[in-house]
């Protein structure tokens, strides 16, 4: 859910998405279709998360390096799921707020992975937050991601 909102609620992103459910493109293509460099990489960081895109290799033209390309995984949303208000209060907070108390959390919680405490369950007491809170906050920051029940820091240029 966190990936999707954030996608949907960057206009950035969200044509971003709209390229990349009509064809294959590289990433210097979505460049080209939509300017900086960085809110692309940003972009495609948060639709891997959410297995949002795929990717392949693209054949390469003779003497040109081969590349990666990207298109949209889905082309519809259906949803069956249940949770409780409180989750789903915390998904939509994450997801779309710029608070500074969420920022100081964010930091907190990569100073707990640097310091070797991985554990989504230990980060969540700690804090005074629930699992769901720490995987959903790993979800809208870039450089972490999930494996198992514990936080890492995610390999983007490698998937």
């Amino acid at each position: 859910m966190v990936p999707l909102l954030l996608t949907f609620n960057n206009p950035k992103f969200k044509q971003m998405y709209e390229l990349l459910n009509k064809n294959w493109m590289t990433e210097d293509e979505l460049c080209e279709q939509c300017g900086e460099s960085a809110c692309v990489a940003s972009c495609l960081s948060i639709l891997r998360k959410g297995n949002l895109i795929e990717e392949q290799w693209r054949m390469p033209k003779p003497g040109e390096k081969p590349c990666k390309e990207y298109r949209t995984t889905y082309g519809t949303f259906r949803a069956s799921f249940q949770c409780t208000m409180t989750d789903l209060a915390d998904l939509i907070y994450i997801a779309l707020s710029t608070d500074e108390n969420l920022r100081t959390l964010v930091s907190n919680v990569d100073d707990e992975l640097k310091a070797g405490n991985s554990s989504i369950a230990d980060i969540g007491r700690k804090f005074g937050v629930s699992s769901l809170f720490v995987k959903a906050l790993s979800k809208r920051i870039p450089h972490l991601d999930i494996k198992g029940q514990g936080l890492v820091y995610a390999d983007n240029n490698g998937r």
